[in-house]
């Protein structure tokens, strides 16, 4: 099979999104941020030893690498680009994480499906457009706290001007009193 890649920028100036004609995750997305957290991923591993990436997020067909702010995207993009070329055709995209290999499958809290129903039908095929996802981490009383993934996680915008969409629409489609706050150590 011919393996085609293009590099498509996002919001973020920090990251940017390498997108295949393949699969790279068949099921879920994965973010990873440190060789050790890659065991079932070599394509993760290789592209976190190229110097200024601190992130890769990978979700169906294409992987989101975020840099540190420091380095030249120009050399950074054919390094990111021949990395992922010659990866991809050893690269299993029915890899597991250690936290989905961690979890058990349980039953979902009903208001949390919820919360996900709506976020996946209104935000997240936005934030997976532009290389990133959003990850609900917990729902107390009317606090709901979220991370970002991908070209979300350090981009600037994500911070005030998409958590405020985020919680506008849970406020007209789930509960007029949720409050949407990042979780600790978010962005």
């Amino acid at each position: 099979m011919d393996i085609r890649l293009q590099i498509q920028s996002t919001p973020n100036p920090n990251a940017l999104k390498f997108v295949l004609n393949v699969p790279v995750k068949t099921e879920g997305k994965a973010t990873f941020h440190n060789a050790q957290e890659c065991q079932n991923n070599p394509m993760a591993e290789a592209l976190l030893t190229i110097d200024h990436v601190k992130e890769v997020y990978f979700f169906d067909n294409y992987v989101t690498v975020t840099q540190d702010g420091e380095g030249d995207w120009d050399a950074l993009e054919e390094k990111i680009k021949s990395t992922v070329l010659v990866k991809i055709k050893d690269h299993d995209p029915n890899f597991k994480t250690a936290e989905t290999i961690v979890q058990a499958p349980i039953s979902e809290d009903p208001e949390l499906e919820k919360i996900n129903f709506i976020l996946d039908q209104t935000i997240r095929p936005a934030l997976q457009m532009d290389g990133g996802d959003l990850h609900v981490v917990d729902l107390s009383g009317n606090i709901l706290r979220v991370n970002y993934q991908g070209a979300c996680g350090s981009c600037p915008s994500s911070a005030m001007g998409t958590l405020k969409a985020i919680e506008n629409i849970l406020k007209d489609e789930y509960n007029p009193e949720i409050v949407v706050e990042l979780a600790e150590g978010a962005i």
